[in-house]
């Protein structure tokens, strides 16, 4: 019962947080639109929402995020300091990331960890072939990127998602 007035219990807290955020919600009139927002707008979108596969390792999920951060960190500077030099030095490229996990959600996932890593965007994640195009502000060798996006991040969510 609970489950079909709540399909997504977080989503319906975080739009009901948002809300309150953003509107500054002091009266409670705009504390129950928040509230009937946050139970219809999850009802209205539940088709478009895909089950996530099953996290199996919680503490490899933290560890994950923790490298995910420390990336985004040292990818800013290292962008930082490539724009501000010769742009002439930089080698952009388009890279197909060959695919070892065949799960949409997690492969989504992942093509998301990629474009938070400044320097890097994905493109698509080809559902036919099981490959992320990702595109590099500098990329001189396309090898190296597919080893370390397949080595610290596609591995650490094989295992985190056991897929």
């Amino acid at each position: 019962m609970m489950r079909a007035i709540l399909p997504r219990p977080r989503l319906a807290l975080a739009v009901f947080l948002l809300w309150a955020v953003i509107t500054n919600a002091a009266s409670l009139g705009l504390l129950v639109l928040g509230g009937v927002l946050a139970i219809v707008l999850p009802l209205l979108s539940r088709r478009f929402w895909p089950d996530p596969p099953r996290l199996i390792r919680p503490w490899r999920a933290l560890r994950f995020m923790g490298v995910v951060a420390l990336d985004i960190v040292t990818a800013n500077l290292r962008v930082a300091r490539q724009v501000v030099g010769p742009l002439h030095r930089l080698s952009p490229a388009f890279v197909e990331v060959p695919l070892d996990l065949h799960e949409p959600f997690v492969a989504t996932l992942l093509g998301s960890v990629v474009s938070l890593t400044p320097g890097t965007v994905s493109i698509n994640v080809d559902q036919e072939r099981w490959v992320l195009l990702v595109h590099a502000l500098d990329a001189p060798d396309p090898q190296a990127l597919i080893r370390e996006i397949k080595e610290r991040y596609e591995m650490a969510l094989r295992e985190i998602f056991a897929c």
